[in-house]
């Protein structure tokens, strides 16, 4: 089963003269187990369509229906439905409201209405998977932390509602490059060990290159490009540079060094490769 959305439109402030359409005519599938990167420029219509993704906003006209219920109303099938999504928004530290890290992941799972004892399991998976342990910090306030550590307490509170899609908007925003690195460690090795489907929207194109199976890029409240982050990355930059995204560091640099003359692979996305092809040219081409 999947997330379908059908000609969805959003109009904000419809009627007034403030009246803004954020997306149109969207037609996606996402499917189960795919790592699906969202790009675009601000404004472009990425928050918006993320916040039908888990029924947030009804569309103004299309359906977005997940395993097959429209998420348009209420009822008991609906919300069912809704519990199957987890998001993470940014700078999601503000979200944190109880007395203890413990109560604060446990909050989700509380309400529904498991036994103690499953909240207490879930809430000593979640902190595992985000790397904050247990014993030294569920009886803490999740206030005395660092941004990162908050960060991955907020992360945890969805993680322990075991959600069969995950949606995560800008989840490093704010955080310096080690912060960011962590946080994305953990985002890694959830996706690989549950195989939930997971939708991330970042600026940061390293990060997508690495994780994403999957590139979308919204232009103007509309898909502008869909498809492999490979292909989009390197045969698409004109049009990422007309929706406002560039490609990742690491595919501009040997782009930039193959021009000047090193045989180097520009097809490269992520950091890895590109150290190993940027080395394997200069072999090449070190005298004898």
């Amino acid at each position: 089963m999947s997330i379908v959305l059908n000609q969805v439109t959003h109009i904000y402030m419809r009627g007034t003269p403030y009246e803004r359409t954020a997306i149109a005519d969207i037609n996606l599938e996402i499917k189960p187990g795919e790592c699906i990167g969202i790009i675009g420029h601000t404004g472009s219509g990425k928050s918006t369509l993320l916040q039908h993704l888990n029924g947030l906003l009804s569309p103004t006209s299309g359906e977005v229906l997940l395993e097959g219920v429209n998420l348009k109303g209420k009822g008991p099938q609906i919300l069912q439905a809704k519990r199957k999504i987890g998001m993470v928004f940014q700078y999601p530290e503000h979200q944190l409201f109880e007395e203890t890290i413990f109560d604060d992941i446990a909050f989700g799972p509380r309400n529904l209405g498991l036994s103690e004892a499953e909240v207490e399991n879930r809430v000593r998976l979640a902190m595992s998977f985000v790397n904050v342990d247990f014993n030294s910090y569920a009886k803490r306030s999740p206030f005395q932390l660092s941004g990162g550590q908050m960060r991955r307490v907020a992360i945890a509170g969805v993680i322990a509602m075991q959600p069969s899609y995950l949606i995560l908007d800008e989840p490093s925003a704010g955080l310096d490059p080690k912060g960011r690195s962590e946080i994305f460690a953990h985002i890694k090795q959830l996706y690989r060990e549950t195989g939930l489907t997971l939708i991330l929207v970042t600026h940061h194109m390293e990060e997508i290159a690495e994780m994403a199976t999957r590139l979308i890029v919204m232009q103007k409240g509309q898909v502008c490009l869909d498809g492999a982050p490979r292909d989009i990355f390197t045969k698409q930059r004109q049009a990422l540079v007309q929706a406002g995204v560039e490609v990742p560091p690491i595919t501009a640099l040997l782009q930039s060094l193959k021009k000047r003359g090193l045989a180097v692979e520009d097809t490269v996305i992520t950091v890895p490769e590109g150290i190993e092809t940027i080395a394997a040219a200069l072999r090449r081409n070190k005298p004898c």
